[in-house]
């Protein structure tokens, strides 16, 4: 064989000298190069955005449109709702969302005023909530959000009980997607002043979050908790539970049973401001299969329909959602999708992403405040590069183009309502998906069993 049939032969190899030179799939030059970063700072490696690993996904799916077997609807005369109620399982005044998506909570600081702005212009013009993230009620952000969900966390920064009588809805934050088990983290590079006294902390130092909430441990705890934020809002709002998808069924269960609204599940896909890397690509369990186990767990409960389900973590548009409502969630929850939106990667103030080590396109830097685009930093004079009213119109038309691409999904599936699309419409594009969803594989009849 020659040199050239050999080097075809091992298409991950490289020639070197007329020799092969074979990379070790263990020790690849990417763990390589972890390790000698971990030795040069000597602690875990910190990073933002989302998990960089593949997983199970919903791009998986396809959906499996009407032809002989049913009747599609005329995309241009036939109507297809997407209006969502969702909370109303205590008696509370429900949420209405004239599409089922909801912006996720991302708070004032580790996004800029203007990001948080520009969100709350958008969600409030297309008809959906938004949610205030730890630190707090961002000042003007409840004139900002028509619906607004205040979220109440560990960390109790910003927290005030006013503020909580404002909302529309209250948010117990037990953990997120992209760090389940461990509390927010808000490094040097975004505490600024109006941030610092806002949480109560010194200004210009690294901000972790607890990990619990101070006053509960567990679902008993969590039940009067509940019960605590319903007196004090005087059973008006809806409760939500988020949870980071890791022992879906039970925590589901448990939740449901300690009095939430509302669970806003997040699964590993969900992405943060700062994480420990290896946070982010080895804990949780991917978005898809999370919501089979939590509309399983709510089944079993005989509170399917009664206990509103959202999911989150690595939406990317209206498809994503289209095959999240077929497999049993009421609405989903965006955050980064949100954030490209509004310019996150956008390929333009080159110089400074190259100043961040990166390139527009791979950006996942917006712990180090340096956000070349306005969006994840304190510094005012980047922050300028984001104005509010612009970066909300790139946000509402991308709204609205996620509601058209779920009604165009479930039309051609012969349903006048995005919500009533279910697993029946789709097939599995790998045995994967097949497995985790019971979904049948791609020319076959039934799921793919073990």
């Amino acid at each position: 064989m020659e040199n050239g049939d050999v080097a075809r032969g091992f298409a991950n190899d490289a020639v070197a000298g007329g020799r092969v030179v074979r990379p070790s799939h263990i020790w690849s030059p990417e763990v390589i190069e972890d390790i000698q970063e971990k030795a040069e700072i000597g602690r875990y490696r910190i990073r933002a955005y989302s998990t960089l690993r593949r997983t199970v996904h919903f791009q998986d799916l396809t959906f499996v449109p009407c032809t002989l077997t049913r009747i599609p609807l005329e995309g241009y005369r036939e109507r297809c709702e997407t209006r969502t109620v969702i909370g109303a399982r205590h008696g509370a005044e429900p949420i209405t969302l004239q599409t089922p998506i909801t912006i996720a909570g991302m708070s004032y600081g580790a996004l800029s005023a203007n990001a948080k702005q520009a969100l709350g212009w958008a969600a409030s013009r297309v008809g959906i909530s938004t949610t205030t993230g730890d630190g707090g009620m961002r000042p003007g952000e409840r004139e900002d959000s028509n619906t607004l969900v205040y979220q109440v966390l560990p960390s109790r920064y910003g927290f005030d009980p006013h503020h909580l009588q404002m909302a529309d809805a209250a948010e117990v934050v037990i953990g997120q997607g992209a760090k389940p088990g461990t509390g927010g983290l808000l490094l040097e590079s975004k505490m600024s002043a109006t941030i610092a006294e806002a949480r109560t902390l010194p200004e210009g130092v690294d901000q972790r979050s607890p990990v619990r909430h101070p006053d509960f441990f567990g679902p008993d705890d969590l039940q009067i908790k509940i019960e605590e934020l319903r007196e004090a809002t005087d059973g008006r709002i809806p409760i939500y539970v988020k949870i980071g998808a890791c022992r879906v069924l039970e925590d589901v269960k448990l939740a449901a049973k300690a009095g939430a609204d509302v669970i806003v599940l997040d699964g590993l896909e969900g992405a943060t401001g700062a994480s420990p890397e290896a946070l982010l690509d080895h804990t949780g369990i991917p978005t898809m299969p999370a919501t089979v186990l939590a509309v399983r767990a709510l089944r079993e409960e005989g509170l399917e329909g009664e206990v509103n389900l959202i999911v989150s973590g690595g939406i990317r548009d209206g498809v994503d959602a289209a095959k999240a409502l077929a497999l049993g969630a009421d609405a989903v929850s965006i955050g980064t999708a949100a954030l490209i939106a509004l310019n996150c990667n956008k390929p333009v103030h080159h110089e400074d992403y190259e100043r961040l080590g990166t390139r527009a396109g791979a950006c996942h830097h917006c712990h180090t405040g340096g956000c070349p685009v306005g969006i994840t930093t304190q510094d005012p004079e980047l922050v300028k590069r984001l104005p509010p009213q612009e970066a909300s119109e790139r946000v509402e038309h991308f709204l609205n183009s996620m509601t058209m691409e779920m009604q165009m999904m479930a039309r051609a599936c012969g349903k006048s309502d995005v919500h009533d699309l279910e697993p029946e419409d789709m097939r599995a594009l790998t045995l994967e998906s097949s497995l985790v969803t019971g979904i049948p594989f791609a020319g076959m009849d039934r799921p793919v069993a073990l």
